[in-house]
This record gives C-alpha cells, sequence and structure tokens, in this order.
C-alpha cells in the first residue's frame, strides 16, 4: 500500500511538473479548412505570434473537409496536454450537430473552450438589375415572388442568414448553393444570380466599384469596413445576427492551468495594434474573450441555429 502511495505521488509530481513547464514542445495548431482561406489567414496570423509568446513553434496544420468537421474530429482525439489546439469555427461547433445524424465528436464533451478570436459578418448585396434600395424593397420583391440568394454552400453562414431573415420576415428567399463564395460571386457579378449573402472582404471591393450593391449587413453592430451599410436589425428586425467567427478549442480534458496560459497568450495577441491591423485586411474583427464567455455564446448560438435549421428542414448533403 505505501508503495502504491508514492507511486501516485510520483505521477502527480511528475503531471505538475510537466504542465509548469509547458509548452515541452513544438503546438500544433489544426485548422479544418484548405490554406489561403479565412480560417487559415486568421491562424497563421495569430501562430506567429503566439510561438513568440510560448517559446515554441506553433506549426499550422490544414485538414480539410467536411465543413470543418474533419479537424474537429481530429482535435476531439488528440492528447489533451495543450499541444494540440484547433481554430475552430461556427460550423463544426454551432451547425454540424444539427445537420448531422451521426458526428464523430461532441461539441460539448470533447472540447474546452480557450477564447473567441475573429468574427465578421456577411453583406446582403444585389446585382444592379434588382430594382431593391433597400432592404424594406428587397423583402417587398421577395413577397410577390421567390428571390434567390446565393451562398458560398448549404449550411453555411450566407445560407443561414438568409434563412434566419426568411423566417423572420415572412418572405419567399430562394437558396442557390455554390461550391464558395467566389463561384457564387462570379455568378452575381454576372447577373445569373440576383442576390447574396456575401463576405466582407469579397463584397466591399465590388460594392465600391459599383458592380453590386449593398443592401445590409448582418452582423449586430455596423461593420467597421462598411460603416454606411445598415444592420438588418437596425432595419426593422431587432436581434436579428448571423456572424462568422472563429474560436480556440483544445481537447475536453486540458488541464485548466494551460487553459487560462493560451487565453493569457491569445488575447493579449488580438489585442495588439498589430494584430488588430492585420486582421482588419482580410475584413476580420478580433473578438478575444474568456472561457466562460466563449462558452456560453458557442451555446446561444447552437441554440439559435438549430432553430433555424429545424424550421428550414436543411440536411447535409
Amino acid at each position: 500500500m505505501f508503495a502504491r502511495i508514492c507511486f501516485v505521488v510520483l505521477l502527480c509530481t511528475l503531471a505538475v511538473a510537466a504542465r509548469a513547464q509547458y509548452p515541452s514542445q513544438p503546438i500544433k495548431l489544426v485548422v479544418g479548412f484548405a490554406p489561403s482561406g479565412g480560417t487559415d489567414t486568421a491562424a497563421r496570423i495569430i501562430a506567429q505570434k503566439l510561438g513568440e509568446r510560448l517559446g515554441q513553434q506553433v506549426l499550422v496544420e490544414n485538414r480539410a473537409g467536411a465543413g470543418g468537421n474533419i479537424a474537429a474530429e481530429l482535435l476531439a482525439k488528440a492528447a489533451p496536454d495543450g499541444h494540440t489546439l484547433l481554430l475552430n469555427s461556427v460550423g463544426p461547433l454551432a451547425v454540424a450537430p444539427h445537420m448531422h445524424s451521426k458526428l464523430a465528436f461532441d461539441p460539448f464533451r470533447d472540447f474546452a473552450s480557450v477564447s473567441l478570436a475573429v468574427a465578421f459578418g456577411n453583406i446582403l448585396v444585389v446585382h444592379p438589375s434588382v430594382t431593391a434600395q433597400s432592404l424594406g424593397e428587397y423583402l417587398k420583391l421577395a413577397a410577390a415572388k421567390p428571390m434567390p440568394y446565393g451562398s458560398s454552400g448549404v449550411g453555411g453562414m450566407g445560407h443561414l442568414a438568409g434563412e434566419l431573415l426568411k423566417t423572420l420576415s415572412n418572405t419567399s428567399l430562394e437558396h442557390v448553393p455554390y461550391k464558395g463564395g467566389g463561384p457564387a460571386m462570379s455568378d452575381l457579378l454576372g447577373g445569373q444570380i440576383p442576390s447574396m449573402f456575401a463576405s466582407a472582404a469579397s463584397a466591399i471591393p465590388q460594392i465600391k466599384a459599383g458592380k453590386i450593391r449593398a443592401i445590409a449587413v448582418t452582423s449586430p453592430k455596423r461593420s467597421p469596413f462598411a460603416p454606411d451599410i445598415p444592420t438588418v436589425a437596425e432595419l426593422g428586425f431587432p436581434g436579428y445576427e448571423a456572424v462568422n467567427w472563429y474560436a480556440f478549442n483544445v481537447p475536453a480534458k486540458t488541464p485548466r492551468e494551460i487553459v487560462t496560459r493560451l487565453n493569457q497568450e491569445i488575447v493579449a495577441i488580438l489585442k495588439t495594434p498589430d494584430t488588430i491591423a492585420q486582421l482588419a485586411k482580410y475584413g476580420m474583427e478580433a473578438t478575444p474573450s474568456t472561457p466562460e464567455e466563449m462558452s456560453a455564446y458557442v451555446e446561444r448560438e447552437h441554440k439559435t441555429w438549430g432553430r433555424i435549421i429545424k424550421q428550414a428542414g436543411i440536411k447535409a448533403d
């Protein structure tokens, strides 16, 4: 019995020592999308600075596929030692659980929250041939006959933004899914579709060039990148919110002190003027948080999109 007690004490001592030395090796930051996309860009901006602060390399690893679900599954199976992080997104955390009958992970059981990272709304834009100059006029057209709108794909935030507006306005918005925001924007510019919920980064240059017209932004407040465009919420739909966001997760059983350390470093990075400016170039706004704030936010988003997905009958392809 004495020997067993000594063994347990030794294990506990070694565990505490290992945590005190964290990180003891390079850190893997997993991204669920291909290089050069929004998630990958944000991850690489933050990874370099995080590595400098932790004194270890932070290596970005792209595990693209299934809307980020492949990367989420990888994190769920990773060792809970703080050496594997995931820059997660609204898809795996708040959308996929309602669209897939079987997932290899549970966002509440398998992940621990570290911090929210960035957020960015979409912009409802129309082709110049559409007569609507305002959200009210756009919805009036949609009430008279189905109004097609494009998005980057089924279950993406552009799709859900339209479904939420459709539900609240009781109009006929008709979703046209594409395999990415680029192809959808090309068809909008060419007049093949009349409207689209597009990211600010892709929409604003076309708006400034006069090739498309902005109707409203989907974020709860006006975008700092397009302050003249009103929000859907202020145009008659209070509480409307449909934003893309990224957040940091680690495996669920990661020690609290490691989660706290990561949170402190990531929040400090997201508050630096340099990081804020770098993210802003890609239309993203830094949104640091506590782990508790992130968990509460994810839970609210999970409930919101679960309700909308059920009402719309959206299923995964």
